[in-house]
């Protein structure tokens, strides 16, 4: 199918989208399953929807969002997979339907890792590890029921996560500068954190911990990555990311038995060790490798289809 007929309004399209605390990802699918466009915009949470200034920030978003997928074609379906979704629709089925112009039976909301899981494995399949700004194990089983281990918020856990890392190099930092006054200075990590919000004063950091939201406060993983080739702390910081992450795919093994586990999210692509420190944790002979995951093109595959038991 063409864009030229997306365009001409054709029923059957579906949108899909998978919202993570770093950048919201969507598609437009034909019923065949063919991905007519794509894009992306900022980044969201169920957890904004507490408050209204968090209201409005989604409302922004979600309303660029689709005058870019309205550009190549209206959806008759929405299959929206969120970061910090808790089960209930509202706002946010509003929020997504009013500036597509679409009824409140034409949105089904999922939590992302849920659309994650799809595009790397059919249900039963296999343990799908993600780690982003957050992190979770998933397992959709043969009867389509959600398993999960962690995911339960940078508050509680994420270990492994970009936010958790950024949490324990600031924590390793500071209590090191309590001890010693003045040693961020020998430190690559601390330069490049320090580098990275501002300033080595403590207002500097605090500014950048407590004023920031976490997919913003996930990126300074990056920072900790950036010296992990020269400095040790930030490697062993790494290390225990990964294992972290290893513990949860573990941890679904043991509940429901030996499958293949993937990785996927942007934590696996700062350094090898994380991994590597992964797959340590996980039984002997569990197959596991790292995956892109697309869980915008699940989803939207998942609502054309959808669009298309209507329109029959």
């Amino acid at each position: 199918m063409s864009a030229s007929s997306a365009r001409a309004g054709r029923p059957e399209l579906g949108l899909g989208i998978d919202a993570g605390g770093t950048r919201t990802r969507w598609a437009l699918a034909s019923p065949a399953g063919e991905l007519l466009a794509e894009g992306s915009a900022p980044g969201m949470s169920g957890v904004q929807l507490a408050t209204k200034a968090g209201q409005q920030a989604v409302r922004d978003a979600l309303a660029a969002l689709a005058a870019d997928v309205l550009a190549v074609g209206r959806p008759a379906q929405v299959h929206a997979g969120l970061t910090g979704y808790g089960g209930v629709p509202e706002p946010l089925s509003g929020l997504i339907r009013t500036p597509l112009g679409l009824a409140a039976d034409a949105v089904t909301l999922v939590t992302d890792i849920e659309v994650a899981y799809l595009d790397v494995f059919q249900p039963g399949e296999g343990y799908l590890v993600h780690a982003g700004t957050g992190s979770i194990a998933a397992f959709i089983d043969e009867a389509g029921t959600f398993h999960r281990a962690g995911g339960r918020g940078g508050v509680i856990d994420d270990g492994g996560s970009g936010f958790w890392i950024a949490r324990q190099a600031l924590r390793h930092i500071w209590r090191t500068e309590d001890e010693a006054p003045g040693a961020w200075q020998a430190s690559p990590m601390a330069r490049e954190v320090f580098d990275h919000v501002g300033g080595s004063d403590w207002h500097h950091s605090r500014a950048f911990a407590y004023g920031v939201d976490r997919g913003e406060m996930g990126k300074l993983a990056l920072a900790v990555a950036a010296a992990a080739g020269t400095d040790p702390a930030a490697l062993h910081l790494l290390q225990s990311a990964g294992r972290e992450l290893g513990r949860l795919a573990q941890i679904l093994v043991r509940r429901f038995g030996p499958r293949p586990v993937a990785l996927a999210g942007r934590v696996f692509q700062l350094h090898p060790v994380i991994e590597q420190a992964c797959r340590a944790m996980v039984p002997a002979g569990v197959p596991m490798r790292l995956r892109v995951s697309h869980g915008h093109h699940a989803a939207a595959r998942i609502a054309a289809r959808a669009a298309a038991r209507v329109a029959a």
